[in-house]
């Protein structure tokens, strides 16, 4: 296992699972498996819905919990001072936990400076060991790492062989924030697990495009959390260590990247409406299951 050291002195694994999109169903499984192939960093989230199975999982591995770098994030409608600190001790509540080792802003919409007031005075107190953000483009990530106390340590963002925001790197390494890429594959979207420059090298290396692009960002010095819900790939995944891109490699991949994402732009304004409309009717949800305990 490779780590890399954040801004304030904590180790991360340089590879964890994520758990986006796995059901509830089938997270606690999944998680275990992971776990069983070794690796030793969990991502999830508010917004995934999946925190109590991660955190049983957690459990139930038998696993020391030190041993464990475990991420999840503050979604939209837990925004704002009060709101974002009751949701991270709730987050806390399901996760099975007295501490988290990394808590993001998720998104970079709403009162999401009130939010990190809150998350720095969690860290303060000692139950977060790093905070960072997610999603954060170079010029919000700057506000707010210029207009804070304590600035983010980590920015979850898109990245992959074809968007490779290399530019956007070059922000957070001068803030001294770590990268970390939540689509390492980019959901294998146009192509990418096919693409023939990538088999071409994973041939070479006698790899899987999917071990060539998890290694591709390590050697970028980018944390990746790839997800698969099958143990056999969970292992394939974690099997990145025993092998070293050449330069002539790593400039092949390089000259795939489109510089535009492949999912959406946090920029473009049919897409902020759609956010700030998903946030408005969670929120009613959130609002009318409280009411309906109250009553």
């Amino acid at each position: 296992m490779e780590f890399v050291t954040l801004s304030n002195g904590i180790k991360m694994p340089i590879i964890g699972y994520g758990v986006y999109q796995i059901t509830k169903e089938c997270c606690e499984r999944c998680v275990l498996d992971a776990l069983k192939a070794g690796y030793r960093s969990i991502d999830t989230a508010q917004s995934y819905f999946n925190e109590e199975e991660v955190g049983s999982a957690i459990a139930k591995s038998g696993i020391p919990r030190e041993e464990i770098f475990l991420t999840t994030k503050v979604w939209i409608e837990h925004y704002g001072y009060e709101g974002c600190k009751a949701s991270v001790l709730e987050s806390m509540r399901k996760l099975q936990t007295e501490y988290i080792d990394l808590m993001l802003l998720h998104q970079p919409f709403g009162d999401y400076y009130g939010a990190w007031r809150a998350l720095e005075e969690l860290y303060e107190d000692g139950k977060l060991r790093a905070i960072g953000i997610s999603n954060f483009y170079p010029d919000r990530m700057i506000d707010l790492a210029s207009f804070s106390r304590i600035k983010p340590m980590i920015n979850q963002i898109e990245v992959h062989p074809y968007n490779q925001q290399t530019e956007a790197k070059k922000w957070n390494e001068k803030y001294h924030l770590q990268v970390e890429a939540w689509a390492p594959f980019g959901e294998g979207r146009e192509g990418l697990f096919e693409n023939e420059t990538l088999k071409a090298i994973g041939k070479k290396y006698g790899k899987t495009t999917a071990q060539v692009m998890l290694r591709w960002h390590i050697q970028r010095g980018i944390v990746v959390i790839p997800k698969s819900t099958h143990s056999d790939r969970m292992a394939e995944n974690f099997n990145v260590f025993d092998f070293v891109l050449a330069d002539e490699d790593m400039n092949a991949i390089a000259a795939l990247d489109r510089s535009a994402s492949v999912f959406f732009s946090h920029t473009d304004p049919n897409m902020v409406e759609w956010f700030v409309k998903m946030a408005e009717e969670r929120k009613q949800q959130h609002d009318c299951s409280k009411e309906k305990k109250n009553w």
